[in-house]
């Protein structure tokens, strides 16, 4: 769903509604039809045309601002059959893990592909992303995805396979991990990863941090360990009331950050 910068609002594309009190409701957009939205609905035909960031009234009355959806709203929404990271977790991957332009990256554990298409946009024309996963729904949901947000993407590779046994490529810039058992996987990310090349691991819970972190310590291929997780609050500033969210976005995994050495 990449668009250049004044590329007016068309049938097919997606668009988010937000209200007065920053519901936001995520719609397609189609000639010829309208669109529910809060207890009322809006004519198609009167946004496509038009570009976005303007105001509409729905049927019921009820004024929304109209914008066009960044990565972050539609990751949130995506047809899922796995976890999808989140946006703070895929932010701090890219970051941490030095995903830069022209990179080559291997990711293990497609998912929706919510980080696919991060990684995608990270690495640019000039780079290339490797993905496997194991399982034929994931594959096939996350393809539908990338392809929902890109059209195609030819530095895409998305491949059946098991990352504890085997990957195909080497000379790799970067590897994430967001596998179950990550650590049983580390010999391969090893053999794959450019000496001084980042592994980035992605775990829910305590005992499978600890399982990754005691296995890269004693790995003589990688050292400069890191672990942490990210938590993101919202705060409600409106006049003289300004104080955290009652809710926030708390733990959702642990990143371990590790580099590959220099062999011996």
């Amino acid at each position: 769903m990449e668009t250049s910068r004044d590329q007016r609002l068309r049938s097919g594309d997606a668009v988010l509604f937000i209200d007065r009190k920053q519901r936001r409701y995520l719609r397609t957009l189609r000639a010829g039809t309208r669109v529910p939205v809060r207890g009322g609905h809006v004519e198609c035909d009167a946004l496509i045309g038009d570009q976005d960031g303007r105001r509409v009234t729905n049927s019921s009355n009820e004024t929304f601002l109209v914008l066009r959806p960044t990565y972050a709203d539609l990751v949130l929404h995506l047809p899922r059959q796995a976890q999808v990271i989140y946006p703070k977790d895929v932010a701090t991957i890219l970051v941490w893990g030095d995903v830069f332009p022209g990179a080559t990256v291997v990711e293990a554990g497609v998912g929706p592909g919510a980080l696919t298409i991060a990684l995608l946009r990270a690495v640019g024309a000039g780079g290339r992303v490797i993905s496997y996963d194991c399982r034929d729904d994931h594959i096939a949901m996350a393809r539908r995805n990338v392809a929902r947000f890109f059209g195609d993407a030819p530095q895409w590779t998305l491949k059946p396979g098991d990352v504890y046994a085997s990957i195909d490529e080497t000379g790799i810039d970067r590897m994430i991990l967001d596998v179950p058992e990550p650590w049983r996987a580390l010999d391969v990310a090893a053999r794959a990863l450019l000496p001084g090349g980042v592994l980035v691991g992605y775990v829910p819970t305590v005992l499978q941090v600890k399982s990754l972190v005691d296995r890269l310590d004693e790995h003589p291929a990688f050292g400069a360990v890191e672990t942490f997780e990210t938590l993101q609050r919202f705060w409600h500033v409106r006049d003289l009331s300004i104080r955290p969210q009652h809710r926030m976005v708390a733990h959702t995994g642990f990143l371990t950050v590790a580099r590959r050495l220099a062999p011996l």
